[in-house]
């Protein structure tokens, strides 16, 4: 399946320049509906478990045929809105541990820039191919908090680490931050909700750095409808997230999220392993 790209062309357009060119006959298209839908259904999980949104949209563009370096810088642009939005009120609720969110973000964004520049200088097949067993892991850590609830403490972690590491294969992979750094946070003993305020807004800072990376290496111009459908998807399942969270219990929610991303996985690893492996 080719990439879904609105705006095909053999030369670099800038996002500014193809912002500008959108008609209402790119915003009344069934590829632009479920770009909505996509960040819709992502920030809605994702508002209500405190991560995963990276990594189902990235899985899902990936499903689609888009190459791993513009399904990651998709999503991360995507995300600036979404990850302030979701910092801006972890603030006001005074969820955020300012020495923990200091510690994370400088590892964040040098792991964010070094994971962004890898990706994009790469062959596309074979990262996909370790994006998608990426994924996968994902979808297992996503199984293994719902089973042990947040049970088991490693209190020798040290926090810079676990931002480095966090804001590289965020980058790499198109998503995990939430699933990586917050089950990592809170598997070492800290609160909940502490370790998902500071994380969310530190990934806002993480965003920015692996979104600017791309931008500076990548063609993008063509991934503006994507980008503005995840956007508007997104803006509209914030207020909702709250709600959803209540009244949808946590474990079955998670629940829904693993299957979902190692349903979409799978898919992309049999998908580009027959891809690789097939007989010249």
């Amino acid at each position: 399946m080719k990439p879904l790209a609105p705006f095909p062309s053999k030369r670099r357009v800038r996002p500014v320049d193809a912002i500008w060119s959108i008609g209402a006959s790119d915003i009344f298209t069934v590829h632009f509906a479920l770009y909505i839908v996509l960040g819709f259904v992502a920030q809605l999980i994702d508002g209500a478990l405190g991560q995963a949104y990276g990594v189902i949209v990235t899985t899902a563009l990936l499903a689609t045929g888009s190459p791993p370096a513009v399904a990651s810088a998709s999503t991360h642009a995507a995300e600036i809105v979404t990850t302030g939005l979701a910092g801006g009120s972890h603030i006001w609720h005074r969820n955020v541990d300012w020495g923990l969110f200091s510690r994370l973000v400088p590892g964040g964004v040098v792991g964010g820039f070094v994971g962004a520049y890898v990706l994009t200088q790469v062959p596309e097949d074979p990262v996909k191919l370790l994006i998608s067993i990426y994924l996968l892991a994902m979808a297992v850590l996503i199984a293994r908090q719902i089973y042990t609830g947040g049970r088991e403490r490693d209190h020798n972690m040290p926090t810079a680490p676990i931002g480095l590491a966090g804001g590289f294969f965020d980058a790499v992979g198109g998503g995990g931050w939430g699933s990586f750094v917050n089950s990592t946070l809170i598997t070492r003993g800290e609160s909940a909700r502490c370790s998902i305020g500071s994380a969310s807004l530190a990934e806002f800072f993480v965003t920015i750095a692996v979104s600017t990376t791309f931008v500076l290496q990548l063609d993008l111009g063509g991934y503006v409808l994507v980008v503005l459908g995840l956007i508007m998807g997104g803006a509209v399942a914030a207020p909702l997230a709250g709600w959803i969270s209540k009244t949808l219990p946590h474990g079955v929610l998670a629940a829904m999220v693993g299957l979902t991303v190692a349903s979409l996985a799978v898919y992309n690893l049999i998908s580009v392993s027959s891809e690789l492996f097939a007989a010249p």
